[in-house]
């Protein structure tokens, strides 16, 4: 009888273990053949299949770069018109925004809370920008030799756009720069994106200069040693409109780039992992910290900004050697290793709008990203905290005149005086100024997208299924989650539940030691 229980014991044992072993094989195969497919694909790089050194129309000594364009539209015909229908070309697009309707949002009416804004500071803000020639604003955008193909094609190291209103430095070999063309690079991208707020990895906190050549560790997508993908290949590009939003300054929920793009929505061989993608974004458990090589800015105070020594402007650093003061913007606070904010995000946000009446009783938000449990994921954040030029009487964020290197010429960067500098900005972009030069907290979000992590660096459960205050979801609240969490009557349930079972069996081996006694 026993030797029977035994055999049916172990048979049943076999099956379970089989059934697993299979099971998870399916799992396995059903995960692992993307991520293979995906290896092979990104493995093949682009080659450069054209030399344009050999080609007669760029043998000539370009003098003005709006040339190259001439020569570039000679044979690319009508890529500069998908270009000028860009967001990239436009600084704007149109969005629709829950309570606004559809408007159009880009720099012209945007404000953030790193430079504040671009209206009247052109000649500075577009040595970032795919064009020549913004000191004539009416003209600029319709004009097809304006266009900037090298920002993005260009195969050297020294095309540098420091020339003013967007144009390259004088010293530039436009002839050698036009030979060069190919297809983007990291370097392309990089220059404006790594750099963006005026120096690296400012903004974004997750893009940098040493993205151009990192680890795994750094970023398991760019990393040299690993599948070393290019910014394109997942922010593809058709007719040069290209995948990819930022929400500093877009609003809807379209044209995004997703990591399920690649890894789909079963990315894991562990089905309660693939289970947490419906309410976590997968930047969540596998970007734990960004600012990985260099510091990125966290805060910057506006309101102590110019102070002089002998009568001159003057810069101090931290121990990283970032700086920290700069008579010209005022003090900032930078963080290396950061980890991240959560929130609950559904794709859509809305903004400051130049001229949008605010208080300050709480931290004014330069761009507010939606979402809840019901509508959206948890995802990583930086968050850019600031004190900057508030217009107490009217109630509304000031863009003040900035740039200018001429003395007199009112700009703050030059003169140092608050009033002046405001009058100015407010002047061109059309709004109210009372004379009155305040300041006020805001804030900005910025989603973490960069520097994903390796698998095995990835966040561990307990880092948020903890009731601990320093559990990285905390703060996030509207929702029940396990081992954060508790719940009276489910407590009380659990405990009736075990001190039952206990009973249970107890009783049950005291009958059956009653039974075994009688008889």
């Amino acid at each position: 009888m026993k030797k029977n229980i035994l055999i049916i014991v172990f048979f049943n044992f076999l099956a379970i273990v089989l059934f697993n072993v299979f099971w998870s094989d399916v799992e396995s195969s059903k995960a692992n053949t993307n991520l293979v497919e995906l290896k092979q694909k990104f493995s093949k790089k682009k080659k450069k299949i054209v030399d344009h050194s050999k080609f007669e129309i760029l043998q000539q000594d370009f003098i003005n770069p709006t040339d190259v364009t001439t020569a570039c539209i000679s044979c690319h015909q009508e890529r500069h018109h998908e270009v000028m229908e860009s967001n990239h070309w436009n600084w704007e697009r149109e969005e629709y925004i829950e309570g606004r309707g559809v408007t159009y949002l880009g720099k012209k009416n945007i404000i953030n809370n790193f430079c504040i804004g671009a209206t009247g500071n052109e000649q500075a803000c577009a040595k970032c920008h795919i064009g020549y020639g913004y000191e004539k604003n009416e003209v600029f955008f319709a004009t097809e030799k304006n266009v900037d193909c090298l920002a993005c094609h260009n195969g050297v190291d020294d095309y540098i756009k420091n020339g003013g209103w967007g144009k390259p430095n004088d010293k530039v070999d436009l002839k050698l720069v036009a030979q060069s063309v190919g297809h983007t690079s990291k370097a392309n991208c990089g220059t404006c994106h790594f750099f963006s707020g005026g120096g690296n990895n400012v903004k974004h906190g997750d893009l940098e200069v040493a993205q151009l050549d990192c680890s795994r560790e750094v970023d398991v997508h760019m990393a040299s040693d690993g599948i070393d993908l290019s910014c394109t290949d997942c922010h593809v590009a058709e007719n040069h409109n290209i995948k990819g939003k930022l929400y500093s300054l877009s609003s809807e929920n379209k044209n995004r780039a997703t990591c399920e793009d690649c890894h789909t929505s079963i990315a894991h061989q562990n089905d309660i992992l693939n289970s947490h993608t419906k309410k976590i974004a997968c930047q969540t458990c596998h970007i734990p910290t960004y600012a990985k090589e260099n510091a990125t800015k966290m805060t910057w105070d506006w309101s102590t900004a110019g102070k002089l020594k002998d009568g001159k402007p003057y810069h101090t650093e931290d121990e990283m050697g970032n700086h920290d003061y700069l008579s010209i913007k005022g003090s900032f606070t930078w963080e290396k290793n950061v980890k991240p904010e959560y929130i609950f995000f559904n794709g859509t946000a809305d903004h400051y709008v130049f001229g949008d009446k605010a208080d300050t009783l709480s931290p004014i938000q330069i761009n507010t990203l939606h979402g809840s449990y019901a509508d959206g994921k948890i995802i990583p954040v930086k968050v850019h905290r600031a004190v900057q030029p508030y217009d107490p009487e009217n109630k509304i964020l000031i863009q003040p005149y900035t740039f200018n290197p001429e003395k007199g010429s009112g700009a703050y960067w030059t003169d140092f005086d608050w009033v002046e500098a405001s009058r100015i900005g407010q002047k061109k972009l059309g709004l109210p100024f009372s004379g009155k030069v305040d300041f006020a907290k805001t804030e900005m979000y910025w989603p973490i997208n960069h520097m994903v992590s390796p698998k095995e660096n990835s966040m561990s459960c307990v880092e948020c299924h903890t009731r601990a205050s320093e559990g990285r979801l905390f703060q996030l609240a509207g929702f029940y989650m396990p081992g954060r969490d508790t719940t009276d009557w489910l407590d009380q349930a659990g405990k009736w539940l075990i001190l039952l079972s206990i009973l249970g069996v107890v009783t049950h081996a005291i009958i059956r030691v009653y039974f075994k006694i009688i008889n």
